[in-house]
């Protein structure tokens, strides 16, 4: 392991994250006669912070010798986020706005990962800087912050592939062009235009400045903190829609829009992937609008919430239109499994992710053939290629380290005195990063019943998601650490 180059990087990510809170600072200078100044002290005292760790393990403890590896990479990727989450919380506590600093880990690593889970119970009556703060790292989380630092950064090893894998959510991760640091830049600037244009739309649709750009972060992070306590509930049809198309939007593989882009069109069309998202989509929502319509007795209302939720969910955006906590048993049994669903790899959605399942299926075919014709050479195809055993071999272990912690996990969380639907579905808000549960953790409920002890837990199971589970479980490794 060279610990100088982990520590080199991990304290630049720091620095950048300084920089990153000067616009909530920004925000809470112009509604400080609104808000106060707590928030203006508090973002001041977590900059100072911030950039002092990040000097110190930059330049004193770190080296910049270009020595990058795989194992670097996965370290640098779960000591970074770590890291930042942590340093993250402090305007929290410090402005005394969570007072509780496991609490605001909690609600900080919520926003990194994009999940959308909070302790909140009045988010109403926070200060606009720090509803600022709390939304924009959904947005700063949701393409990565390690892909962020590889665009704007002057550095390009040949070797940040290894950083890009191991945060980058997918079975299969490269470039788009040959050298990495443009592949990170057009990554970014496609994010960019794309929530520039969620923040139009939504500004034509009566939304204030202030409200579309929180929930056009949220969108595009798929990370879908509110800033309302109905979320999204109080907007009218028009909003909901544009959201809902966003979060569709934000949930399809970047790749594909590279290849518009260049003009590719019939390639991207043709994407496997994406039209089994897109099926998934169309057939859950209007199975769930048959479903809810006779509890809500409009066919436009049925189909919009339907929609809205289904697309919130697959794309673990987690925004609601409706407490859907009220649904029929149909409906919220299929909102479930769309949470182990997920979008499609190479987006900013979370869960387990379409190209999976559709290798996985595939796989559990050609096995099938194989055993009725042993001596047929059948392989595993996706998007016109072969996928190499290499790929079916990291999938089928994704699946099984998957569902081993998804259990462990909600074993550990049933210690809680809570019902079976509840920690079941926190478990899932979480893993999958997906943000509302049911029942207690439901759309209009909070993760704030839980103890210290569960909320570290979650906390580390949101982690676990974002991040795939390999970086995560490799630092408590004894022979990641070993030097060569």
């Amino acid at each position: 392991m060279n610990y100088r180059i982990v520590l080199h990087t991990v304290g630049r990510i720091l620095q950048i994250e300084a920089l990153l809170m000067l616009l909530p600072l920004a925000v809470s200078v112009i509604y400080a006669g609104q808000d106060g100044t707590a928030a203006i002290w508090a973002f001041l005292i977590a900059i100072g912070i911030s950039l002092a760790l990040g000097f110190f393990l930059t330049y004193v403890l770190g080296k910049n010798n270009n020595l990058l590896f795989a194992r670097e990479g996965f370290a640098i990727v779960a000591l970074a986020w770590i890291l930042m989450s942590v340093v993250g919380a402090l305007p929290f506590v410090i402005s005394g706005e969570i007072p509780s600093f496991i609490d605001a880990f909690f609600e900080t690593v919520s926003g990194f990962t994009t999940t959308g889970a909070s302790i909140l119970t009045d988010v109403e009556a926070m200060s606009h800087g720090m509803l600022f703060w709390r939304s924009f790292t959904h947005w700063v989380g949701g393409m990565g912050v390690l892909v962020f630092v590889m665009a704007i950064l002057p550095q390009d090893t040949g070797r940040n592939i290894h950083i890009m894998r191991a945060e980058m959510p997918g079975p299969i991760v490269g470039k788009l062009v040959p050298r990495l640091k443009d592949t990170a830049r057009i990554l970014y600037v496609i994010y960019i235009v794309l929530t520039a244009v969620e923040v139009v739309l939504l500004l034509l649709g009566g939304m204030s400045l202030f409200d579309s750009l929180l929930h056009s972060f949220g969108t595009a992070g798929t990370g879908g903190f509110g800033i309302k306590a109905d979320s999204l509930g109080g907007y009218n049809a028009y909003l909901q829609w544009v959201i809902t198309i966003f979060m569709l939007v934000f949930g399809v593989n970047f790749n594909l829009y590279y290849l518009i882009l260049i003009k590719q069109f019939k390639t991207a069309i043709k994407s496997t992937e994406l039209w089994v998202y897109g099926a998934i989509v169309f057939v859950s929502g209007v199975l769930i609008s048959f479903n809810i319509y006779p509890m809500l007795g409009d066919v436009g209302d049925s189909v919009r919430h339907a929609f809205f939720q289904v697309a919130s969910i697959i794309t673990t955006t987690g925004y609601s239109s409706v407490d859907f906590n009220l649904w029929p048993g149909f409906s919220k049994a299929i909102l479930v499994v769309l949470m182990f669903v997920g979008g499609c790899a190479g987006s900013t959605a979370g869960g387990i992710k379409v190209s999976r399942f559709i290798i996985a299926i595939k796989t559990v075919f050609k096995d099938i053939k194989k055993m009725l014709h042993p001596r047929s050479v059948a392989g595993v195809k996706l998007e016109g290629k072969k996928v190499d055993d290499k790929t079916i071999n990291s999938v089928s272990t994704y699946f099984a380290f998957y569902f081993i912690i998804f259990l462990i996990i909600f074993l550990l969380l049933s210690l809680e005195p809570f019902d079976f639907e509840t920690n079941f579905t926190a478990v899932s808000a979480c893993f999958n990063n997906i943000g509302p549960g049911l029942s207690a953790v439901g759309p209009m409920g909070s993760f704030s019943i839980y103890s210290d002890a569960a909320t570290l837990l979650l906390s580390f199971a949101m982690l676990l998601g974002r991040l795939e589970i390999f970086p995560l479980l490799l630092i408590f490794t004894p022979s990641m650490w070993k030097k060569k």
